[in-house]
């Protein structure tokens, strides 16, 4: 099935939008070296790309005082115990450890002394971490989504944002994968199930005229 017949399969069925709400988080997530670095096996090309425009998303939600908080994965340095079940289907995953250098984040989106990471130990940002109440206790609706990979956290994350109640919005423009294949598939997905995929530029209007609560 054509993509243009898939659109029409799902015409009237899916593709709800549900737009930005009054008060949301900037979320990066997994924006690590890991992911823009050539000699490391999770390496992405279009995460670096996807770096590069998260930046300017990032200095305006700075500029406008919207809550940023950042992801990443690390795990036991001995053993990777708390990576549980993921670790012995994906491997490659047992290099996110603290000794690494590839698990610091990527220099353009570096995080402020002023702003929270969240370690996570899964895909999804949520699944086994305080994310969730930190969200609601901050009053927050909605959740921006940027990071990779677009196939597996990013989308991980996305579903259990809206599982949890909150407007989910992923920037297109701001997350990567390691193919394009999955990238557009999972951001189809996304757009027509979980939340609303936008441009870049969807998003630099909302938070042009975010006024804070």
């Amino acid at each position: 099935m054509s993509q243009q017949n898939v659109a029409e399969n799902y015409q009237g069925v899916w593709g709800n939008r549900i737009g930005f709400g009054q008060k949301p988080v900037l979320l990066l997530v997994d924006f690590m070296k890991s992911y823009v670095t050539p000699s490391e096996p999770l390496y992405a090309s279009d995460v670096i790309k996807a770096v590069a425009e998260t930046a300017q998303v990032l200095e305006l939600a700075r500029e406008k005082d919207v809550l940023v908080i950042h992801t990443n994965i690390l795990y036991h340095a001995k053993d990777q115990i708390d990576g549980g079940m993921w670790v012995k289907k994906s491997p490659v995953m047992a290099a996110m450890v603290a000794t690494n250098p590839a698990t610091e984040f990527c220099a353009e989106v570096t995080p402020l002394n002023t702003e929270l990471v969240v370690t996570k130990n899964y895909a999804s940002a949520f699944f086994g971490t305080s994310l969730a109440s930190i969200l609601n206790a901050n009053q927050i609706d909605t959740v921006i989504i940027v990071g990779c990979s677009t196939s597996g956290c990013v989308r991980a994350t996305a579903v259990d944002a809206v599982q949890y109640g909150f407007k989910t919005i992923v920037i297109r423009e701001c997350v990567g994968d390691r193919h394009q294949a999955p990238h557009e598939a999972n951001l189809f997905d996304i757009d027509s199930k979980y939340g609303d995929v936008v441009s870049k530029q969807e998003a630099i209007n909302y938070l042009s005229d975010y006024r804070g609560n």
